[in-house]
């Protein structure tokens, strides 16, 4: 019988849980973090979509922005139940069992409920968060523009409020291995 996950939050169960991190190592992850990935439905139809992505700490967010109509947008008006997932990759770990063979990851999955962000003065605020964590030497009205009304209104920008995340990591330098099994050519596993 399988669990029943419907009624558990989305971080219950976790498979590994000697892999799962605390919320320092999670804050650090996302503050890092170059591209993440938003899931949105509707209707029972699941879209995912690549965005660049600010973690607003002093509001406990997540900030992101995509067109003013579109897919995100109809899908979050319709359902703001949302979730973002953000990961690094390592090496392919190989092993002598099938089950065994691994990928060194460190990923964090949040999940929350995304508002479209339509007050102009908090929607440029938070376009400058997220400008600045991909360069922060630049300024506004110094070495680019600032952000113009014609350009706010070309673009939706949101704020996952944050309700609950997780973060894993496994960067193990080998696979598990088994002793009842002897590969006749080692270097795979050097």
């Amino acid at each position: 019988m399988p669990r029943d996950y419907a009624s558990q939050p989305p971080t219950a169960f976790q498979r590994r849980p000697h892999l799962t991190k605390d919320d320092d190592w999670i804050r650090a992850f996302l503050r890092e973090a170059k591209i993440g990935h938003i899931a949105t439905s509707e209707n029972g139809q699941p879209f995912i979509n690549p965005t660049t992505f600010w973690y607003d700490e002093a509001n406990h967010q997540i900030v992101f922005h995509s067109n003013v109509a579109g897919r995100v947008r109809s899908n979050v008006e319709a359902n703001p139940q949302v979730s973002l997932e953000a990961s690094e990759l390592g090496k392919f770990l190989p092993s002598n069992v099938a089950l065994e063979f691994s990928l060194q990851f460190r990923s964090v999955v949040v999940f929350g409920s995304a508002r479209l962000v339509d007050d102009p003065t908090e929607a440029r605020q938070l376009l400058y968060g997220l400008i600045g964590k991909y360069f922060p030497a630049m300024t506004a009205g110094k070495e680019y523009r600032e952000i113009t009304d014609k350009e706010l209104r070309a673009t939706s920008i949101y704020a996952i409020q944050i309700e609950s995340w997780t973060g894993k990591e496994n960067w193990a330098e080998r696979a598990d291995q088994s002793d009842e099994w002897v590969s006749l050519d080692e270097k795979w596993f050097e």
